[in-house]
């Protein structure tokens, strides 16, 4: 018995490898071991296939609203992974910077930093520095 519906996993994985890219999307189902897996399942079902899965708003605009509420919450790691998706999405270096500027507002500047800090080690690794 599947506790996800199917299609709407099959959508979700779509809308998580474009916006992640397949490589890292393929080495994070093929890391889920049987303890895991249910978990990653149902978060690409629910995550990316119920939350990023309509056209209200598109992929561009649901990155940067990740990168600010990841940003807020200080989920550095998964701050980094999306923000290689939001260069993916298209979203510029400078829009980038203009959300942590709002991140550090509203957070804290510690917490700006250390989204200054993510950003320049993704953009760096992609040459974008």
């Amino acid at each position: 018995m599947s506790l996800f519906d199917e299609d709407l996993f099959q959508k979700g994985l779509a809308q998580r490898k474009a916006t992640l890219g397949s490589d890292y999307v393929d080495k994070t189902l093929a890391a889920a071991d049987d303890f895991s897996m249910p978990f990653q399942q149902a978060m690409t079902a629910w995550c990316w296939g119920f939350g990023w899965g309509d056209d209200v708003i598109d992929a561009k605009t649901r990155s940067m609203m990740n990168l600010a509420m990841i940003g807020a919450l200080g989920k550095m790691q998964e701050w980094e992974i999306h923000c290689n998706g939001a260069l993916n999405n298209g979203v510029s270096p400078e829009e980038i910077r203009a959300i942590i500027h709002v991140v550090a507002i509203y957070c804290g500047v510690p917490q700006g930093l250390e989204c200054f800090r993510a950003a320049r080690k993704v953009l760096g690794e992609r040459g974008l520095l």
